[in-house]
């Protein structure tokens, strides 16, 4: 098949294989007539195996394969489009041609197949889509690709996505006024999905109010207007720009540098998400470098600290997480058992993802001769925004896992 073709389908049942000749992440979205899921149940791949009519399995030989019964798709659901991403974060599609091999689920005959030409910079791609047409079923070759991995994809298509409060901030103001005593000060602390903090606020000066016609910040709360924000330790930053949610993909650089007369340190970092109820949903690390359907991507090991720019980076597309999801722990550990006192210049720093440009930086001003740091954290409002505060608290632990629990006592 060339881009654009289609055939119609002569079986009920059929397997798309998707192979190629690296590792590869396939799914299967089934999508009703307005070109969207109707919800996450609609998202078919390796960690949600089976939806309404449509199934993921490793394929024979190497690749994935979305397997569609056209008989037990529900009636609402126009087309299944089948998308491949790769496996390894930052890699792209240049020099690789994934091929789509359309059969018959019953016996195997081979009924269409398709290779996308000319990739380049995608890192994702919708490589084929099972649709309906007056009452029948034919398949379309598509080659489509996206440069934001599988999260790009996901989100175009309706996958967890914060539909943005009609008035992004009425369901935080009213927060304000209960502070009982008058000479409470303006909260600084996030709110989040937890309900009011339960140590002291975080010292934030509010004396300068939000710039008029930004609803979405509530008073006393800095947000990205101005430029770059620049956090002390306890501060936070509401993820607000012209009073607009960010929601698009982000990047927390994490970075460090061996402190004078020490060796070359190898520290880790990692990122721990959580649900409402503080329990950890899933961890990305250099050991998992992809999780919550790659909503959330690891750079990979950084052995030495060693060069100039951030040591690790976590990508994280904050549209496409999840609603389970309700906070992010940005953690940093030795695993070789080093202290934090021999490191310098610890920081982190969140960034556009797609523009490279430094939205909120935290530089960790002291050490701790212990082996786990928990730099910042990240808490989703109750109007879809997200807020970002630095934390600079050290922990006993020298692997993510030990970090979960305080973590959690962290939100």
């Amino acid at each position: 098949m060339t881009p654009g073709s289609n055939l119609p389908l002569s079986a009920v049942r059929v397997a798309v294989d998707v192979t190629a000749p690296v590792r590869l992440d396939v799914s299967g979205l089934l999508l009703a007539a307005d070109g969207k899921v109707r919800s996450d149940d609609d998202f078919v791949f390796y960690n949600q195996p089976a939806g309404p009519g449509v199934t993921h399995s490793a394929a024979a030989g190497g690749g994935d394969t979305i397997t569609v019964d056209t008989a037990a798709v529900p009636e609402g659901i126009e087309k299944i489009v089948v998308t491949a991403s790769l496996d390894t974060p930052g890699a792209t599609f240049a020099g690789t041609e994934p091929t789509g091999t359309v059969r018959d689920a019953d016996d195997g005959s081979v009924l269409a197949s398709f290779t996308p030409p000319q990739l380049g910079t995608e890192t994702a791609l919708v490589v084929v889509e099972i649709y309906r047409r007056a009452g029948a079923w034919k398949v379309r070759a598509v080659g489509q690709g996206y440069a934001n991995g599988l999260a790009g994809i996901a989100t175009d298509f309706g996958v967890s996505v914060e539909e943005p409060a009609t008035p992004a901030a009425p369901p935080a103001a009213p927060q304000a006024p209960p502070a009982p005593p008058a000479a409470a000060p303006a909260p600084a602390a996030p709110t989040g999905q937890w309900g009011p903090p339960t140590g002291a606020p975080a010292p934030v000066a509010p004396p300068a109010p939000a710039a008029p016609a930004a609803p979405a910040a509530a008073p006393g709360k800095i947000n990205l207007d101005k430029g770059r924000v620049s956090l002390q330790k306890n501060q936070t930053v509401s993820l607000v720009k012209g009073g607009r949610p960010l929601l698009s993909s982000v990047r927390m650089g994490l970075g460090w540098e061996p402190a004078f007369r020490s060796k070359s340190i190898d520290l880790d970092a990692s990122v721990i998400a959580y649900g409402p109820d503080r329990k950890k949903v899933d961890n990305c690390f250099f050991g998992k470098l992809m999780i919550l359907g790659g909503a959330i991507q690891h750079s990979g090991d950084n052995l030495t600290g060693e060069g100039a720019g951030d040591d690790e980076a976590i990508t994280v597309h904050l549209g496409g997480l999840p609603p389970e999801v309700t906070g992010l722990v940005f953690v940093v550990n030795s695993f070789s058992g080093q202290k934090f006192s021999d490191v310098a210049k610890a920081y982190c720093r969140l960034l556009d993802a797609q523009s490279g440009e430094e939205l909120v930086r935290f530089d960790l001003t002291h050490s701790e001769p212990r082996t786990g740091v928990m730099m910042a954290k990240l808490i989703r409002q109750f109007s879809g925004e997200w807020e970002m505060t630095a934390l600079g608290e050290y922990v006993d632990s020298r692997t993510v896992r030990g970090m979960v629990k305080p973590g959690g006592q962290a939100l």
